[in-house]
């Protein structure tokens, strides 16, 4: 981004999301409804990107202000979301709903949170030991969360004894779960018994998909180049595939695919 269109969406963040008294961004904002916030959670993940966005665009453009806002930003998911909970630090998905208090089988985690490359940033940014620790138990997570006939990861994990898809949630491998690997590899995690097990469990034809982890079958298989691009990159880093020609080549589709396909390229 331009750095006018980088301050164009920072206004929009302050203005329509920052309405929390915590620091946190609230998660949900439709252009359909007056007002247009219709949950006022946070999303740790969603916290983490603006602050590493901010302090990328801060080091890139020499942007104190930006640098400062990321700053408040990483000390407020260190505040709220980041927990200790039976000898692991955690990240909760919400500064609200997700703790042993909030429900029988809390915590519940989302393993996709996990931003692996973004999470030294906030080392920097909000400096505590618990970062690391946070990386380290994430990846020690995933390597234990083996659910179902394909021994994957579910959206919604409840740790409150052995990790299980957690109630309520479907117990799905979903659209979420699918950038778990991408965050991995960008992060410079590169465990090949853990790529493997996630691009195989995760994949038909070639292709990601979202997985009823209940009966290991496939739900909706996704090959546009976004989505395919996740076992691209993976398939690079594990045997040095190239990628292909159609990866390579982007053209903005919807939302979720198109990011995943730009931080591939990236």
């Amino acid at each position: 981004a331009s750095p006018a269109d980088f301050e164009q969406i920072w206004y929009f963040t302050r203005t329509e999301l920052l309405l929390r008294d915590d620091g946190l961004a609230v998660w949900k904002w439709d252009p359909n409804v007056k007002p247009h916030v219709t949950d006022t959670n946070n999303a740790s993940d969603g916290d983490m990107l603006i602050a590493y966005a901010l302090a990328l665009a801060g080091t890139a453009w020499k942007r104190e202000d930006y640098i400062l806002a990321a700053s408040r930003m990483a000390q407020a998911l260190l505040a709220e979301t980041v927990v200790r909970s039976a000898g692991r630090t955690l990240l909760l998905p919400g500064s609200e709903g997700f703790t042993g208090t909030d429900r029988d089988d809390g915590p519940v985690v989302n393993p996709s949170y996990w931003i692996y490359e973004a999470i030294p940033v906030m080392a920097a940014l909000a400096p505590s030991d618990a970062w690391k620790q946070l990386s380290e138990d994430g990846v020690a997570l995933l390597k234990t969360m083996q659910f179902g006939p394909r021994k994957l990861p579910a959206e919604w994990v409840s740790l409150s004894g052995q990790p299980q898809p957690a109630q309520g949630f479907d117990a799905e491998f979903a659209y979420n779960a699918i950038r778990i690997p991408l965050y991995l590899v960008r992060g410079g995690v590169t465990d090949k018994a853990l790529l493997t097990r996630l691009q195989q469990g995760m994949s038909k034809d070639g292709a990601p998909a979202t997985i009823d982890l209940t009966t290991g079958r496939p739900k909706t298989v996704l090959p546009d180049p976004g989505y395919r691009i996740v076992n691209d990159v993976v398939a690079c880093v594990l045997d040095g595939t190239k990628l292909p020609g159609s990866a390579l080549q982007f053209a903005p589709a919807l939302y979720y695919p198109s990011t995943l396909q730009l931080l591939g390229l990236a």
